[in-house]
């Protein structure tokens, strides 16, 4: 096909120069003419010669002209594209859905696999997904790595008019049909990662370590033996600070301050802090055992953004029942230890100290929402109840958010419809929404997971916050409360709660209904008083039953429907034992009114088996699949649902799945314990 050449810009008027000076004289000839007739002819006939002489250069000359053009521009082409392919800059063409057109040497020596490369770009930089490639005129910037070498990649999207382009000036001849291109360079940053690994590595990580029972280890043995308990668990403390080669100070009798550098937190993660066991294994003549709890916090701030991620991480560790070690850096938790049944306090200060500042927020506000979890059990009912008592002991108005009545809380639950009780005393989660304001305070029981509640939006909304619960606290826990009373080794929240109610005062007593709430709270939480119970079990179970609590009415308001057992049967019937250890069973939720509650249910009854260590059901209901674990002192249950999204307590704890089957979810199980088994959590 023959292409015209076609001068434009500055070229063209060089080109033109000649004809407008041609004119330009003719117009000066003419004048001179009019003047002196003489002179005139003169000139024209040497306008006429240059008319001539500008002719036959224009046209004869025409082609050597355009020929050297052409070989200027050809050398000028070719000098770019050697200049581009000996770049020592990887530089390279990629088409729209990233597969390499084309690539400088030094990007050919980076790719080392050019056939790949060519079928798609993400083969050689899984980085550089088909979504990470620009769409329009703003550049995309990926950080890639090759072997041990790292680049800063940028992606720009060059849209081409394919015009005037020879075949011999690329050399790849597709390019000229692709409109739209990505050019692709790469800057290399490998000297700047290394140094920020060495940095990294040489930062100081703040952490603190305490205590957990210093009061009660003192308490329990005698004053000569007080000095060396104490000075055996400094000397495994400084010991282990020494191998990390870290600074260390204790601040008090039970709390310490140290710094380390980083480069040292990896074999401490992969070691899984052993000073906890260490601390743990110290011989005290009796049946205490003395447990730490470590905060640690890392990240690129300040040291004061360090210390304040340690303390964060130390609250969480606490709030989780201590013995244990959690590392916060920004958002990001890893927790490690708590692998054990934490050790109830019988102190009542702290429940004494909560009831007060719990009395002063309400009767700073002149309404109390009530909010458990989502698919309320009797636990969250019960507390529930409890609060709401609480309010309008102290003359405030309380209203109790419910949504789903399941049918295990529905026969205490009737109890209330008396004219003894305001007919809102039960409010949905709009009408919630509707009636918070700044003059609201909301308190969340049995759950400190805001998604988990029975309406999460009512957190944003409400100025005032309290937590009350018994569950171990995980990284994505309420973070706004003016209150929080978590106790991992209460047995229940409404355990909590009754101990709450006898320090509020005001002439507080419950109505039989309430105390039958709470004390059928207690009872579903401790599987029948047979888990978790402690001193202060039965001292909340005695102060029920003298407000009114009738046992054997709570029993009865408990027993099964037959359809319910005849599945919680066949659910036993066809468990897994996995391992010779693990019973893993699924749970028919059709008939069923409260198919969460009767999965706890079996999975209670699964650990009746010998040799049963941890019992995990699944019951898929509204597009999910509920797991209730449930083991006894061998497996901490709550770690394990945490790697799935939930959470609970060491031997009682749940997670929700989305998006898969039951047999999906049985193959995640088995693989979480055979990683916890691994990893020696197991």
């Amino acid at each position: 096909m023959k292409r015209g050449m076609k001068r434009k810009g500055l070229l063209q008027t060089y080109w033109n120069l000649t004809i407008f000076l041609s004119i330009l004289f003719l117009i000066m000839d003419i004048q001179i003419f009019l003047i002196n007739r003489k002179a005139g002819y003169i000139g024209g006939i040497y306008w006429i010669a240059s008319l001539l002489i500008v002719a036959v250069f224009n046209w004869g000359g025409r082609k050597k002209i355009r020929r050297d053009l052409i070989e200027f521009a050809s050398n000028y082409g070719q000098m770019q594209m050697s200049m581009i392919k000996e770049m020592d800059i990887p530089y390279g063409v990629l088409s729209e859905e990233g597969q390499l057109l084309w690539g400088n040497d030094k990007l050919l020596e980076v790719i080392v696999n050019k056939k790949s490369a060519r079928r798609g770009i993400s083969n050689i930089f899984p980085e550089i997904s088909f979504g990470k490639l620009p769409k329009d005129s703003e550049n995309k910037v990926v950080h890639v790595q090759a072997q041990e070498r790292y680049y800063r990649c940028v992606l720009s999207l060059v849209v081409s008019e394919g015009k005037g382009i020879s075949d011999e000036a690329l050399e790849f001849d597709h390019l000229i049909e692709n409109k739209r291109i990505i050019a692709m360079c790469m800057y290399e940053e490998t000297e700047v990662i290394n140094l920020e690994k060495v940095r990294d590595a040489e930062n100081l990580v703040v952490g603190l370590l305490y205590i957990d029972n210093y009061e009660e280890l003192i308490d329990s043995i005698d004053e000569v033996r007080q000095s060396l308990t104490v000075a055996l668990i400094d000397r495994k403390v400084n010991k282990y600070m020494q191998r990390i080669d870290a600074i260390s100070k204790k601040l008090e009798k039970d709390k310490f301050f140290f710094a380390f550098k980083q480069k040292h937190l990896e074999g401490l993660m992969e070691s899984r802090f052993t000073i906890l066991e260490e601390v743990r294994n110290i011989n005290l003549g009796n049946d205490q055992t003395a447990t730490i709890s470590i905060g640690i916090g890392v990240g690129k701030g300040t040291y004061m953004e360090r210390y304040e991620y340690a303390r964060a991480a130390m609250d969480l560790a606490l709030g989780r029942g201590g013995d244990q070690a959690v590392v916060k850096n920004g958002d990001k938790e890893q927790f490690f230890g708590g692998k054990r049944v934490q050790i109830e306090r019988n102190t009542r200060v702290k429940a004494r100290v909560k009831a007060h500042v719990l009395k002063e927020l309400i009767e700073g506000k002149e309404r109390v929402l009530v909010m458990g979890h989502s698919i309320g059990d009797m636990d969250s009912f019960g507390a529930s109840v409890g609060i709401y008592r609480i309010a309008k002991t102290l003359n405030r108005k309380a209203h109790i958010v419910l949504g789903e009545i399941t049918s295990s809380v529905e026969p205490i639950r009737v109890r209330f419809d008396t004219k003894e009780y305001e007919s809102d005393m039960w409010i949905d989660a709009e009408k919630a929404k509707e009636l918070v304001d700044d003059s609201t305070l909301l308190v969340i029981v049995d759950v400190n997971k805001g998604s988990y509640t029975e309406c999460p939006e009512l957190i944003d909304l409400a100025q005032s916050v309290v937590v009350i619960d018994h569950h171990r606290q995980a990284g994505d826990a309420i973070t706004k409360a003016v209150l929080f009373y978590i106790e991992p080794y209460a047995s229940s929240a409404s355990e909590m709660v009754a101990e709450i109610s006898q320090y509020i005062g005001n002439g507080l007593r419950l109505h039989a209904a309430e105390a039958e709430a709470m004390y059928a709270g207690i009872m579903v939480d401790t599987n029948y008083f047979t888990n978790k119970t402690g001193v202060r079990t039965f001292e909340a179970m005695a102060y029920l039953r003298r407000n009114g609590a009738d046992a054997v009415r709570v029993r009865k308001a408990f027993r099964e429907d037959l359809n319910e057992y005849k599945i919680k049967a066949a659910a036993i019937q066809d468990t897994e034992l996995y391992r010779g250890e693990f019973a893993i069973a699924e749970s028919s939720s059709q008939g069923v009114e409260s198919p969460t509650v009767l999965g706890a249910k079996i999975a209670n009854s699964l650990l009746d088996i010998k040799g049963v260590k941890a019992s995990f059901v699944l019951t898929k209901y509204n597009g999910k699949i509920y797991i209730s674990a449930r083991s006894i002192d061998e497996l901490n249950v709550q770690v394990m649902m945490e790697r799935l999204g939930g959470g609970g307590h060491i031997n009682v704890a749940g997670a929700q799945l989305k998006d898969m089957s039951t047999k999906e979810a049985k193959d995640i199980i088995r693989e979480t314990i055979d990683n916890m088994i691994t990893e020696g959590e197991a």
